[in-house]
C-alpha cells in the first residue's frame, strides 16, 4: 500500500555571498540548526527521525549530512546520507526523502541541502609522477567529452545568442528579482522560514541590493558579445547557505502536537529527476516541469505559484518562455539573481521558499519549482496546500 508523504516543516538559513557572514561556518554548521528547527516545529522527537538526506556539491569527502545530524543532537542510530547532482542536489535529497517515504522504507526523513562556497575545499588534482606539481581546478568535469562539457556561463551566452535575448532584456529580469527580493525584506515576507543562527545572526537574504539598468548594463561581459552576452549582473553570485524539510507519512501526524504557526503540512504530489543533453543543460528542466504537468493534468496558469531557479537570468527566461508561465506567480519574493546561488541547497532553498508561498494562497493550491544542474540534469516537484 503507497504512503502518502508529507512535509510537516521547512526552513533556511538566509543566503549569505560567499565571503559573507557566514564565512566562517562550515555547511554542517548552517545545516545542523536548521534540523533543529524542523524538529521543533512540527513537534517530533529526535528518536523519531529515520533518515537524513542533504545535497552539496562542494566538500572534499567525508560525508557532511552525517556530521550535520549529529551535530544537530539525533541519535547515532540515525543513517545519514549525502548525495551531489550539483545544483539538483537539495531537492534531489526531498525527492529521495518522498520516495522513502511513499514506499514505507521510512515514515519520518529530514532532507534538504547545504553549501558553504566560503570553505569549500580547494582543489588540486594529484601529480602522476615525482617530477609534477599538483595542478589546481576550479570544478570537476561534467562529462566525459570536452566538446559536451562547455563552461557554463559560455553555455548560458550560446544560449541567449540562439533565442536572441539582449543583454538589456537580461538585466531587466535581474532587476526584477532584486526588487522582489527586495520587497519581500521590506514586508518580513520571508521570516517565517528563516532560522537565525546565534554565530551569525543574518536576519535577511544579503545580497539584494536597488539594481538600476544602468548599473546592469555597465557589468563586465563574462561570456558571449555585446549584444545578447551574459554579464556578472545576470548571474547567480556564488553563497552560502542552508535548507531543509521533515518529510513524513501522513499516518505519522496522528500523535503529534504541534505549534499551529509553525506547521505547513503540505502534500508532496509527485516529483522527477530527468537527465538531458550535457551541453544544453539549461533546459533539461523545461522537460522536468512538462512531465510533472501531465501526471497532475495541469496547466501553468492552474498553479498557484512557481519557485524557477535563476542561475542565469537567460537559463530563467528561456523556461518560462516555453511554458508560458504566469510571470506574476513566479519567484514572488525574488530568486537567486537577487539571493545567491549556494549550490547544494538552492533546490531546497526553492522547495522551502514553494511551502511558505503556498501558505499564502487558498487550501488546495497547487505549486511547481524546478532546477537545473550542470552535466544535464534536471529536478522538479510538485506540491499542494
Amino acid at each position: 500500500m503507497t504512503a502518502h508523504p508529507l512535509i510537516l516543516a521547512a526552513r533556511r538559513t538566509a543566503v549569505a555571498p560567499r565571503g559573507g557572514a557566514f564565512r566562517a561556518l562550515q555547511a554542517d554548521e548552517l545545516a545542523a540548526p536548521v534540523i533543529e528547527a524542523l524538529l521543533a516545529d512540527a513537534g517530533v522527537d529526535r528518536t523519531s527521525v529515520d533518515h537524513v538526506i542533504f545535497g552539496n556539491a562542494l566538500y572534499g569527502g567525508g560525508n557532511p549530512a552525517r556530521l550535520a545530524a549529529l551535530r544537530a543532537g539525533l541519535p547515532d542510530r540515525v543513517p545519514a546520507l549525502t548525495l551531489d547532482t550539483q545544483c539538483c542536489s537539495g531537492l534531489d535529497a526531498i525527492l529521495l526523502a518522498s520516495h522513502l517515504v511513499r514506499s514505507g522504507a521510512a515514515r519520518c526523513v529530514i532532507a534538504g541541502g547545504m553549501e558553504s562556497y566560503s570553505r569549500a575545499p580547494i582543489r588540486m588534482h594529484r601529480p602522476t609522477t615525482r617530477n609534477e606539481e599538483p595542478v589546481p581546478y576550479d570544478r570537476p568535469a561534467f562529462a566525459p567529452f570536452p566538446e559536451r562539457d562547455p563552461d557554463l556561463t559560455a553555455a548560458a551566452a550560446s544560449l541567449a545568442a540562439e533565442l536572441e535575448i539582449s543583454r538589456q532584456a537580461q538585466a531587466d529580469y535581474a532587476m526584477r528579482s532584486h526588487a522582489k527580493a527586495l520587497a519581500a525584506r521590506k514586508q518580513a515576507v520571508n521570516l517565517a522560514e528563516l532560522v537565525i543562527l546565534p554565530e551569525a545572526p543574518l536576519e535577511q537574504d544579503a545580497f539584494a541590493r536597488s539594481l538600476t539598468q544602468a548599473t546592469a548594463l555597465r557589468a563586465p561581459v563574462l561570456a558571449g558579445d555585446r549584444r545578447t552576452g551574459v554579464s556578472a549582473a545576470t548571474v547567480a553570485v556564488e553563497a552560502d547557505a542552508a535548507a531543509a524539510v521533515l518529510v513524513v507519512e501522513e499516518g505519522f501526524t496522528q500523535d503529534l502536537t504541534p505549534s499551529a504557526s509553525r506547521l505547513v503540512r503540505t502534500a508532496i504530489l509527485d516529483g522527477v529527476s530527468l537527465g538531458g543533453p550535457p551541453e544544453d543543460a539549461a533546459r533539461v528542466p523545461i522537460d522536468a516541469m512538462r512531465t510533472l504537468l501531465s501526471r497532475l493534468d495541469k496547466r501553468p496558469e492552474d498553479l498557484g505559484c512557481l519557485e524557477l531557479m535563476e542561475a542565469y537570468a537567460v537559463q530563467a527566461m528561456a523556461t518560462v518562455a516555453a511554458l508560458g508561465w504566469p510571470e506574476d506567480r513566479i519567484n514572488r519574493s525574488g530568486g537567486a539573481l537577487g539571493r545567491g546561488h549556494p549550490i547544494g541547497a538552492s533546490g531546497a532553498i526553492l522547495a522551502v521558499r514553494l511551502v511558505h508561498e503556498l501558505q499564502r494562497e487558498v487550501e488546495g493550491a497547487h505549486g511547481l519549482c524546478s532546477i537545473a544542474a550542470a552535466g544535464g540534469l534536471g529536478s522538479a516537484l510538485a506540491l499542494r496546500r
